[in-house]
């Protein structure tokens, strides 16, 4: 039987979802107290990687069980795990359901903090400097004409394609602070912060909408902005 899990967690502590040789990840703490509680080796996969200290607020992966589950597992698991994992919910599929390959979108917002606050700093970016948030919208409206990304991917990573299909990429303001919400059928590894870095350059006035045109078209990662730091990112909705 297959089975999806719902959670969501906070990355700060982690080095993402994906298990890693040296590093605690979200991956290898729910598998280890799945395991305990099911008295059985429990295998995860994944909706997809997290960089580091990227949060998730609805995230899915799925494993297979070849007997019933107990009764209350998601408020045994909840009371076992760490205070940074929260599972929300677990449900049987068909059992050729994929938690990565099914998935039709996915939905990612940053947050830039236009003012020292000691309460957001830990979930937010603190940019002192001021940016025109209708050049950076003009720059999100570029985006969504184009479908090769390589530029902004993590150089020497191994996917087949660099292609991602965006829905939407704007930004809103919401008091002193600035989201920038994306959504794309995929996302490549570290895609997210490199155009996030990109469009705050644009936004200063650093970079200007022809210079992203061209950055696009060159698949040159070195010609992008800076990646911004991934504890203000938030994985926000996967669509199946």
């Amino acid at each position: 039987m297959r089975y999806f899990i719902q959670l969501s967690y906070n990355g700060k502590n982690y080095c993402g979802w994906q298990r890693q040789p040296h590093s605690p990840s979200v991956q290898e703490e729910l598998e280890e107290a799945m395991s305990m509680l099911l008295k059985k080796e429990i295998a995860l996969v994944g909706a997809g990687r997290t960089d580091t200290g990227v949060h998730a607020r609805d995230y899915y992966a799925h494993f297979d069980s070849d007997s019933p589950l107990p009764d209350r597992l998601v408020e045994k698991l909840n009371s076992f795990l760490p205070k940074e994992i929260a599972i929300k919910q677990i449900f049987p599929v068909k059992n050729d359901a994929h938690a990565r390959f099914d998935a039709c979108s996915r939905t990612y917002q940053y947050f830039i903090a236009l003012e020292k606050n000691p309460f957001l700093y830990e979930q937010s970016y603190y940019i002192h400097f001021p940016l025109d948030l209708s050049l950076m919208n003009k720059a999100g409206e570029i985006l969504l004409q184009h479908t090769d990304f390589q530029c902004f991917s993590k150089v020497n990573t191994d996917v087949k394609t660099y292609n991602c299909q965006l829905k939407e990429a704007y930004w809103r303001k919401e008091g002193n602070l600035l989201i920038f919400r994306i959504t794309a059928d995929r996302f490549l590894r570290n895609m997210v912060r490199a155009i996030v870095g990109t469009m705050i350059e644009i936004g200063r006035g650093r970079l200007s909408l022809k210079d992203l045109q061209q950055i696009l078209l060159s698949k040159d990662r070195s010609k992008a902005g800076y990646s911004v730091p991934g504890h203000a990112l938030f994985l926000e909705e996967i669509i199946y």
